[in-house]
């Protein structure tokens, strides 16, 4: 790996991309410092801390969330916006037509990606504002509501920007590192958790190395299921036009066993973290307590309607994203088929059945994989910080850079990161 990191630099083209993504990321991390106007530290930590639902946008942010900087809200109003405009291609038929145009439909599709970003991350600050208002100089009246509001979502326009420059001039996928960074920076502080444990005689020093060993396995197991997939065959039959002859080779479907991603994670989270959301506004009232008590992260209730939740999202998220019926068509229409099963119906009852398995192995996973954590802290009674999805994102994150710089050392004849 040494030596592939070695050839990388050695290629003035490569070089100059990553030192471009190196420099955009550390301008993340620097704007992820400086606070937005008009609020007491003081009282915002306190305000921050009586509850855990900020805990998951925090660990996006790198921190930047709970200290309200101006990139506070990260990248997430546009993780949303795409999560919602995927969805809006299956029921309006405008966005059904632009997901087909190419890369003209694409562009217009991520312009209404930034724009459903900036009004979703402006609702969003507005609700945190007026949340936090008591953390504010002058009690917190509508004006520096409104200017706190307008600065973190100014904040992620910044950051979209700063992912597209590192798209088109950088290495990766610039919305993702910056997602990867944000999650990684909070890895020093964890490991001073850990340690401060082990110091006050909080956890003992074999509970520590079981959590290294814990998080050794399941970050290979990770990458293990993100790798996998089931290929089925496809044979492509041969057609002679002219003095030419087209077709006659083989190929396979790759389908993934975690074909939906963490995607039904982040739904099933952000359905349960809704009404808590609500119910924290009236801190008075008996029915929002209850609500707060029954979808307590710890909670057996919640460990069960968010295993359940995982569990149709995903079903949902990969019927939306890979239709067999679709497949199958272009099979058919390409002269394609898979052997042993005549094109059409056959075929995407048989792509259905396989995809049907899999997703279940793939729920099961994402469902171990965001439970861990819990059970993991009610176990050591640590106070983990990396929870499996944060896992999951860096883990993806970190595969996709590592191929993006395996397909350039190839092109330039050298070894690279995958054997």
């Amino acid at each position: 790996m040494l030596s592939a990191i070695k050839n990388a630099w050695s290629i003035p083209d490569l070089r100059k991309k990553i030192t471009f993504t190196l420099w955009m990321l550390l301008i993340f991390r620097i704007g992820s410092y400086i606070p937005v106007p008009g609020i007491a530290s003081d009282i915002l930590a306190e305000r921050m801390s009586a509850s855990s639902l900020f805990d998951f946008m925090n660990i996006l942010s790198g921190g930047s969330f709970k200290q309200l900087t101006i990139f506070a809200m990260g990248v997430i109003p546009y993780i949303n916006a795409s999560i919602i405009l995927q969805l809006l291609t299956m029921v309006v038929p405008y966005f059904e037509k632009l997901a087909k145009e190419g890369q003209e439909g694409r562009r217009k599709m991520s312009q209404w990606t930034r724009y459903g970003a900036i009004v979703l991350g402006f609702c969003q600050a507005l609700i945190m504002s007026f949340y936090l208002r008591p953390a504010m100089v002058n009690g917190g009246n509508l004006w520096f509501v409104f200017v706190c509001a307008v600065t973190m979502t100014a904040g992620t326009a910044f950051l979209m920007w700063l992912g597209e420059q590192i798209t088109q001039k950088g290495l990766g996928n610039g919305i993702s590192l910056i997602i990867f960074t944000g999650i990684v920076s909070r890895l020093p502080a964890g490991i001073g958790t850990i340690y401060q444990y082990v110091t006050v005689g909080g956890v003992s020093i074999i509970v520590a190395l079981l959590v290294a060993i814990v998080a050794v396995f399941l970050v290979a197991g990770v990458v293990a299921v993100q790798q996998g997939q089931r290929r089925i065959p496809v044979q492509y039959a041969k057609r002679v036009v002219g003095r030419k002859t087209y077709g006659g080779h083989s190929t396979y479907i790759p389908m993934r066993i975690n074909q939906a991603g963490v995607i039904p994670i982040i739904f099933a989270m952000s359905l349960l973290n809704f009404p808590v959301m609500i119910a924290e506004f009236f801190p008075a009232n008996k029915f929002a307590n209850w609500i707060v008590n029954v979808l307590n992260y710890q909670s057996v209730w919640y460990v069960l309607l968010y295993a359940f939740l995982i569990f149709v999202f995903s079903y949902f998220y990969t019927a939306a994203t890979f239709d067999t019926n679709n497949v199958s068509e272009n099979l058919k229409n390409n002269g394609g088929f898979i052997p042993g099963l005549r094109p059409g119906r056959p075929t995407a009852e048989y792509l259905d059945k396989i995809l049907t398995r899999l997703t279940f192995a793939g729920a099961v996973f994402l469902t171990v994989i965001a439970l861990m954590p819990s059970a993991y802290m009610a176990i050591t009674k640590m106070n983990l910080y990396f929870g499996g999805t944060s896992l999951l994102i860096a883990v993806g994150v970190a595969i996709d850079t590592m191929k993006q710089i395996e397909s350039q050392l190839i092109a330039h004849n050298y070894e690279g990161f995958l054997k």
